[in-house]
């Protein structure tokens, strides 16, 4: 029987530290960013965590 494939197109979006966290690209950084605060840019540069049952979801989809 053949090995699972992870699913590509999540992989691409997340990324899974060595504790298994799940970390996902903060949104809203792609246009329109001059009218935003440099407090709210500086913001946006730090990946965020994805917890709970979703995180879950993901690890069990990934394996």
């Amino acid at each position: 029987m053949p090995k699972m494939k992870s699913k590509r197109s999540l992989m691409k979006k997340i990324r899974i530290t060595g504790k298994k966290k799940v970390m996902r690209r903060y949104t809203k950084q792609n246009h329109f960013n001059s009218k935003q605060t440099g407090k709210f840019k500086r913001k946006k540069r730090l990946d965020r965590q994805i917890v709970g049952k979703e995180a879950a979801n993901i690890l069990k989809a990934i394996n």
